[in-house]
């Protein structure tokens, strides 16, 4: 576990990769848990987020037993709240030529309008992935890096995804991936249900971009459906824009989720590690509580041990 992390999972992702087509090592997973944390978003019925709420205006089950807060924070609160991390995640394969300056000049624009940050981690990916940390004063390196992209090569989406969150599970705070994606994966190590074990382990909330003007009506589907599970395990949203306009008025909501999120912690009253997947449920409990929706991850993978 991260030194002084209040969150639940530290988790380890180890991969060869080798662009040129060698072999390549089946990822291993691994976890611990400490106290067990959750980004949480709140609407109502309309859809609009509610940013008011109390502590005690929440209850937590963990596999239908009734757990303990033992930490809160509202994003946008006035007192101090954990440190905010943010992964953005380009896609500069060779499907994304038609988007990449589309794709290129939204995210500087949304990394413009996103100062609450204390690093950017930016993973741009094709055959290859590659990874860089920025701090907010290293801003006009970050941009330069991803104005010089062209597109290039297959798509490691998952790997990338699987890169990301292992350097994220030792950072502590709050975490917030973007990425930008047509969503078709053809090159990585890791499988589809390896990656959504990682998402399910990891405390990122993923927020998607999916590319997919440019797609065959054929591969839309199923991409559409990739992407948005991403987002959703997670507790986060995927988003499908036509247009810059349009563009803006996701990064206007995706800005505003951020900023009401509530970081919400428990210790667990199951002290087996067994490595099993429990299930985690919040419950809105004030008067009007029928009338609002609750959207967070579903649960979390226990701590293992032989």
């Amino acid at each position: 576990m991260p030194r002084g992390s209040v969150f639940a999972f530290a988790c380890g992702l180890f991969f060869v990769w080798c662009a040129s087509g060698g072999a390549q090592q089946v990822p291993v997973f691994r976890s611990g848990v400490n106290l067990v944390n959750l980004g949480v978003t709140v609407t109502d019925r309309k859809g609009n987020l509610v940013a008011d709420l109390t502590s005690d205006d929440f209850e937590i089950y963990e596999d239908g037993k009734k757990q303990t807060l033992r930490y809160f924070a509202v994003g946008d609160a006035p007192l101090p709240g954990p440190e905010m991390h943010l992964g953005l995640l380009l896609d500069v394969s060779e499907s994304m030529g038609e988007d990449m300056s589309f794709t290129k000049t939204a995210s500087i624009k949304f990394l413009n309008t996103l100062t609450d940050a204390v690093d950017i981690t930016v993973v741009d990916f094709d055959t290859e992935v590659r990874t860089a940390r920025y701090g907010q004063q290293e801003f006009a390196r970050l941009i330069e890096r991803i104005r010089q992209k062209k597109a290039s090569g297959y798509t490691a989406l998952y790997d990338a995804i699987g890169t990301y969150l292992d350097g994220a599970g030792g950072q502590d705070g709050r975490k917030i991936m973007l990425v930008y994606s047509d969503g078709g994966d053809t090159r990585s190590s890791i499988q589809w249900h390896e990656l959504l074990d990682l998402l399910r382990a990891s405390d990122v909330t993923v927020y998607a971009i999916g590319m997919l003007e440019h797609q065959s009506q054929s591969s839309k589907v199923q991409q559409r459906m990739t992407i948005q599970q991403m987002a959703e395990t997670t507790g986060g949203q995927a988003f499908f824009p036509t247009s810059v306009k349009e563009l803006d008025k996701f990064y206007d909501k995706v800005l505003a989720e951020i900023h009401a999120q509530y970081t919400i912690g428990f210790l667990s009253t199951n002290e087996k590690a067994d490595g099993a997947w429990r299930k985690v449920e919040v419950k809105v409990v004030r008067k009007d509580g029928r009338d609002l929706r609750v959207r967070a991850r579903k649960g979390y993978f226990a701590l293992y041990r032989k």
